[in-house]
Protein backbone atom coordinates (compact mmCIF):
# COMPACT_ATOMS: atom_id res chain seq x y z
CA UNK A 1 0.00 0.00 0.00
CA UNK A 2 1.29 3.42 -0.62
CA UNK A 3 1.11 6.34 1.55
CA UNK A 4 -0.55 10.26 0.28
CA UNK A 5 -0.38 13.40 1.90
CA UNK A 6 -3.59 15.30 1.68
CA UNK A 7 -2.82 19.56 2.36
CA UNK A 8 -6.30 21.11 1.43
CA UNK A 9 -8.06 23.28 4.53
CA UNK A 10 -11.70 22.78 2.85
CA UNK A 11 -12.77 19.04 4.61
CA UNK A 12 -15.50 18.60 2.25
CA UNK A 13 -12.72 18.21 -0.56
CA UNK A 14 -9.97 16.70 1.46
CA UNK A 15 -12.82 13.83 2.22
CA UNK A 16 -13.36 13.29 -1.07
CA UNK A 17 -9.67 13.09 -1.94
CA UNK A 18 -8.83 10.84 0.75
CA UNK A 19 -11.81 8.13 -0.61
CA UNK A 20 -10.77 8.63 -4.38
CA UNK A 21 -7.24 7.73 -2.86
CA UNK A 22 -8.03 4.73 -1.06
CA UNK A 23 -9.72 3.46 -3.89
CA UNK A 24 -6.64 3.71 -5.43
CA UNK A 25 -4.91 1.49 -2.64
CA UNK A 26 -3.24 4.45 -0.89
CA UNK A 27 -3.03 5.22 2.39
CA UNK A 28 -4.09 8.84 3.50
CA UNK A 29 -3.06 11.48 6.32
CA UNK A 30 -4.81 15.25 5.65
CA UNK A 31 -3.48 18.40 7.36
CA UNK A 32 -5.24 21.49 6.90
CA UNK A 33 -2.95 23.96 7.61
CA UNK A 34 0.02 24.93 5.54
CA UNK A 35 2.76 25.15 7.82
CA UNK A 36 2.01 22.12 9.22
CA UNK A 37 1.64 20.19 5.92
CA UNK A 38 5.33 21.72 5.04
CA UNK A 39 6.68 19.87 8.29
CA UNK A 40 4.74 16.80 7.85
CA UNK A 41 5.52 16.49 4.01
CA UNK A 42 9.71 16.56 5.43
CA UNK A 43 8.60 14.06 7.99
CA UNK A 44 7.70 10.90 5.74
CA UNK A 45 8.66 9.39 2.76
CA UNK A 46 5.24 9.86 1.00
CA UNK A 47 4.54 8.29 -2.70
CA UNK A 48 2.26 11.25 -3.58
CA UNK A 49 1.21 14.89 -2.23
CA UNK A 50 -2.12 16.70 -3.12
CA UNK A 51 -1.63 20.64 -2.68
CA UNK A 52 -4.45 22.62 -2.20
CA UNK A 53 -3.06 26.14 -3.71
CA UNK A 54 -4.50 28.84 -0.85
CA UNK A 55 -3.56 27.50 2.51
CA UNK A 56 -3.84 28.91 6.08
CA UNK A 57 -0.50 30.56 7.14
CA UNK A 58 1.40 29.60 3.93
CA UNK A 59 0.02 28.75 0.59
CA UNK A 60 0.61 25.48 -1.74
CA UNK A 61 3.20 27.55 -4.08
CA UNK A 62 5.99 28.28 -1.10
CA UNK A 63 5.07 24.77 0.19
CA UNK A 64 6.18 22.94 -3.46
CA UNK A 65 8.55 25.81 -3.76
CA UNK A 66 10.56 24.61 -0.77
CA UNK A 67 10.23 21.17 -0.89
CA UNK A 68 11.64 21.44 -4.16
CA UNK A 69 14.38 23.51 -3.06
CA UNK A 70 15.14 20.40 0.30
CA UNK A 71 15.42 17.99 -2.53
CA UNK A 72 12.17 16.37 -1.86
CA UNK A 73 11.05 14.04 -5.26
CA UNK A 74 7.65 13.49 -4.35
CA UNK A 75 5.17 13.54 -7.13
CA UNK A 76 3.18 16.30 -6.35
CA UNK A 77 -0.42 17.60 -7.52
CA UNK A 78 -1.66 20.88 -7.12
CA UNK A 79 -5.18 21.24 -6.92
CA UNK A 80 -7.22 24.74 -6.58
CA UNK A 81 -10.34 26.31 -7.31
CA UNK A 82 -8.46 29.05 -9.43
CA UNK A 83 -8.20 27.98 -13.08
CA UNK A 84 -5.99 31.29 -14.31
CA UNK A 85 -3.02 30.55 -16.76
CA UNK A 86 -0.91 32.46 -14.69
CA UNK A 87 -1.60 30.37 -11.44
CA UNK A 88 -0.76 26.89 -13.81
CA UNK A 89 2.15 27.92 -14.97
CA UNK A 90 3.68 29.14 -11.19
CA UNK A 91 2.69 26.40 -9.81
CA UNK A 92 4.42 23.55 -12.71
CA UNK A 93 7.35 26.47 -12.43
CA UNK A 94 7.71 25.54 -8.71
CA UNK A 95 8.20 22.34 -9.16
CA UNK A 96 4.69 20.56 -9.63
CA UNK A 97 4.11 17.67 -11.27
CA UNK A 98 0.77 18.32 -12.28
CA UNK A 99 -2.09 20.93 -11.45
CA UNK A 100 -5.62 20.35 -11.42
CA UNK A 101 -8.24 22.90 -10.99
CA UNK A 102 -11.70 22.32 -9.35
CA UNK A 103 -14.24 21.46 -9.76
CA UNK A 104 -12.61 17.84 -10.84
CA UNK A 105 -13.87 14.85 -11.74
CA UNK A 106 -13.62 11.23 -9.97
CA UNK A 107 -12.25 9.51 -13.21
CA UNK A 108 -9.94 13.00 -14.43
CA UNK A 109 -8.10 12.53 -10.39
CA UNK A 110 -7.42 9.09 -10.27
CA UNK A 111 -6.33 9.35 -13.91
CA UNK A 112 -4.10 12.09 -12.86
CA UNK A 113 -2.92 10.19 -9.76
CA UNK A 114 -2.10 6.72 -11.72
CA UNK A 115 0.06 8.59 -14.51
CA UNK A 116 2.08 9.88 -12.16
CA UNK A 117 2.49 7.02 -10.45
CA UNK A 118 3.32 5.06 -13.30
CA UNK A 119 6.07 7.96 -14.54
CA UNK A 120 7.78 8.20 -11.21
CA UNK A 121 8.19 4.49 -10.93
CA UNK A 122 8.27 3.28 -14.74
CA UNK A 123 11.71 2.15 -15.73
CA UNK A 124 12.62 3.65 -19.16
CA UNK A 125 12.21 1.67 -22.15
CA UNK A 126 15.25 1.26 -23.53
CA UNK A 127 15.79 -0.14 -27.15
CA UNK A 128 17.13 -3.54 -27.04
CA UNK A 129 21.14 -4.47 -26.79
CA UNK A 130 21.69 -0.41 -25.70
CA UNK A 131 23.31 -0.32 -22.42
CA UNK A 132 20.82 1.33 -19.66
CA UNK A 133 23.74 3.55 -17.91
CA UNK A 134 24.15 6.97 -19.72
CA UNK A 135 27.46 8.26 -19.31
CA UNK A 136 28.99 11.65 -20.41
CA UNK A 137 31.89 13.27 -18.77
CA UNK A 138 31.54 13.12 -15.05
CA UNK A 139 27.33 11.88 -15.48
CA UNK A 140 26.05 9.01 -15.36
CA UNK A 141 22.46 8.70 -15.29
CA UNK A 142 21.06 4.82 -15.00
CA UNK A 143 17.56 5.06 -16.01
CA UNK A 144 16.49 1.36 -14.66
CA UNK A 145 17.12 2.62 -11.08
CA UNK A 146 16.26 6.09 -11.75
CA UNK A 147 20.00 7.14 -10.74
CA UNK A 148 21.91 10.20 -11.16
CA UNK A 149 25.59 10.25 -10.26
CA UNK A 150 28.54 12.92 -10.84
CA UNK A 151 31.87 12.05 -9.84
CA UNK A 152 30.43 9.13 -7.98
CA UNK A 153 28.16 11.66 -5.80
CA UNK A 154 24.32 10.81 -5.76
CA UNK A 155 22.50 14.13 -7.40
CA UNK A 156 18.81 14.02 -6.45
CA UNK A 157 16.37 15.61 -8.99
CA UNK A 158 12.56 15.29 -8.64
CA UNK A 159 10.70 12.91 -11.14
CA UNK A 160 10.72 15.37 -13.64
CA UNK A 161 14.08 16.74 -13.86
CA UNK A 162 14.98 12.85 -13.99
CA UNK A 163 12.77 12.26 -16.62
CA UNK A 164 13.85 15.51 -18.92
CA UNK A 165 17.29 15.05 -18.42
CA UNK A 166 16.93 11.03 -19.30
CA UNK A 167 14.97 12.03 -22.58
CA UNK A 168 17.43 14.62 -23.70
CA UNK A 169 20.82 12.43 -22.74
CA UNK A 170 18.88 9.14 -24.70
CA UNK A 171 18.79 11.57 -27.90
CA UNK A 172 22.57 13.20 -27.53
CA UNK A 173 22.70 16.01 -30.19
CA UNK A 174 18.95 16.35 -30.75
CA UNK A 175 17.14 19.71 -30.22
CA UNK A 176 13.64 19.84 -28.87
CA UNK A 177 11.60 22.88 -28.70
CA UNK A 178 10.30 23.67 -25.33
CA UNK A 179 6.48 21.99 -26.80
CA UNK A 180 7.59 18.72 -27.54
CA UNK A 181 9.38 18.97 -23.97
CA UNK A 182 6.44 19.89 -22.06
CA UNK A 183 4.53 16.89 -24.57
CA UNK A 184 6.92 14.43 -23.88
CA UNK A 185 7.65 14.62 -20.27
CA UNK A 186 4.52 15.92 -18.87
CA UNK A 187 2.71 13.73 -20.57
CA UNK A 188 -0.20 15.81 -22.06
CA UNK A 189 -0.57 18.94 -24.19
CA UNK A 190 0.76 22.23 -21.74
CA UNK A 191 0.38 24.95 -24.96
CA UNK A 192 1.34 28.22 -23.88
CA UNK A 193 3.65 26.95 -20.50
CA UNK A 194 6.99 26.99 -22.23
CA UNK A 195 8.50 28.88 -19.04
CA UNK A 196 7.65 26.11 -17.28
CA UNK A 197 10.72 24.23 -19.29
CA UNK A 198 12.94 27.16 -18.63
CA UNK A 199 12.16 27.02 -14.71
CA UNK A 200 13.14 23.25 -14.86
CA UNK A 201 16.18 23.40 -17.24
CA UNK A 202 17.73 25.98 -14.98
CA UNK A 203 17.28 23.97 -11.70
CA UNK A 204 18.36 20.51 -13.83
CA UNK A 205 21.94 22.91 -14.74
CA UNK A 206 21.98 24.33 -10.94
CA UNK A 207 22.28 20.38 -9.85
CA UNK A 208 24.79 18.82 -12.77
CA UNK A 209 26.72 21.89 -14.13
CA UNK A 210 29.96 22.98 -12.67
CA UNK A 211 28.74 26.54 -14.20
CA UNK A 212 25.38 27.35 -15.15
CA UNK A 213 26.94 30.35 -17.54
CA UNK A 214 29.02 27.73 -19.59
CA UNK A 215 27.11 24.39 -19.70
CA UNK A 216 28.72 21.04 -20.50
CA UNK A 217 25.70 18.75 -20.74
CA UNK A 218 22.14 20.43 -21.28
CA UNK A 219 22.70 23.08 -24.52
CA UNK A 220 20.90 25.81 -25.56
CA UNK A 221 19.56 26.01 -28.77
CA UNK A 222 19.58 29.09 -29.66
CA UNK A 223 16.30 30.39 -31.33
CA UNK A 224 14.89 27.03 -30.77
CA UNK A 225 14.99 24.81 -27.44
CA UNK A 226 17.66 22.54 -25.78
CA UNK A 227 19.87 19.57 -26.68
CA UNK A 228 22.04 17.10 -24.38
CA UNK A 229 26.15 17.25 -25.22
CA UNK A 230 27.14 14.50 -28.11
CA UNK A 231 30.75 14.31 -26.09
CA UNK A 232 30.92 11.38 -23.75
Amino acid sequence: MKDALIIEDDPHIADLLQIHLKDLNFRTDIVEDGRRGLRKAQGHPWDIIVLDLMLPSLDGLEICRTLRKRDLQTPIVMLTARSEEIDKVLGLETGADDYITKPFSVREFQARVKALMRRSQSQSALPEGVDARIEAGDLTIDPDMRLVTKRGKRLELTPKEFDLLTLLALNPGKSYNRQDLLNLVWGYDFIGFEHTVNSHINRLRAKIEDDMAQPEYILTTWGYGYRFTEQN
